[in-house]
């Protein structure tokens, strides 16, 4: 996707200013990717699937701003494009993934049930594979933005606002983004998929389909969306079609506040940690 289109990277990589010393940038950078790391593992390790793109952003926008002493650390123009992309993932969402099962349920009225079971077990399948596809073309760009600005800075070079991004780094992005997956992700499938709602196989495939519609569109655009926040309101309008009492609220409440707290709390961990480690090193 990226050789595709790379506009989510290139917005990642505009956004933020760690122009000045490269010492410095480089330090701030560091530090700003430690406290992201720290807030991750504390949402990872409280099941509660947090937005790892926006605390990526929030993060990077609080050392930007540690570094240049002020707002002029932040891109506007490039940072507003979070904001339509906040939009985007929560009502578009929950909106496709209502609206997606509800046209599922209607062709498929007729059809036999175990057959239907067989077909959206299977399909369901490919689904999943299109949203790990689509969550590489979103997540993977932002960090792919953040490779770039580490290594232009460590040429010393902090100006360059086009480049082509190497295969080698997709590569690594994306055995990376596999591995931390397959080996950390349990605790948040079992939030989202156990604890929130329960789904028969055309349900899941509903929240699949509409998951990727929306991140497909949002890349596209180059709107750093939250793939989490998609497929989570995805999967809260798939169930909110088949009744409101499908959905455990109280999940949604803690996933929400944790959403809320992402921005703020992120981006004063990236400022201090970012002044911290300027002072130390």
């Amino acid at each position: 996707m990226t050789m595709i289109n790379s506009t989510v990277a290139h917005t990642i990589y505009k956004m933020v200013d760690f122009r000045g010393s490269v010492h410095d940038s480089l330090t701030a950078l560091c530090a700003a990717l430690v406290g992201i790391v720290i807030w991750a593992v504390a949402a990872w390790w409280f099941g509660i699937p947090t937005s790892e793109s926006h605390a990526l952003i929030a993060g990077l926008s609080g050392a930007a701003i540690a570094l240049q002493g002020g707002l002029s650390g932040i891109n506007g123009a490039e940072w507003i494009k979070v904001i339509y992309g906040l939009v985007l993932s929560l009502v578009m969402g929950f909106g496709l993934g209502f609206i997606v099962v509800k046209v599922i349920e209607l062709i498929f009225k007729n059809y036999d049930r175990r057959k239907a079971f067989v077909l959206f077990k299977n399909a369901q399948i490919a689904s999943g594979a299109g949203m790990a596809f689509m969550h590489g073309a979103q997540d993977g760009q932002k960090f792919i933005g953040v490779f770039m600005i580490g290594m232009f800075l460590a040429k010393g070079d902090g100006t360059t606002m086009e480049f082509q991004i190497p295969i080698w780094i997709m590569i690594i992005c994306s055995l990376i983004m596999a591995f931390g997956t397959s080996i950390g992700g349990y605790r948040i499938i079992k939030s989202v998929g156990i604890d929130m709602v329960n789904f028969e196989k055309y349900q899941g495939f509903s929240a699949d389909l509409a998951a990727i519609s929306c991140v497909l569109t949002a890349s596209i655009y180059g709107l750093p969306v939250s793939t989490t926040h998609i497929k989570t309101t995805a999967i809260m309008g798939v169930g909110s079609a088949k009744s409101i009492f499908s959905v455990n609220w109280r999940i949604v409440r803690s996933m929400v506040f944790t959403w809320l707290l992402t921005f703020p709390g992120c981006g004063l961990v990236g400022y201090f940690m970012a002044t911290i480690f300027i002072k130390l090193f």
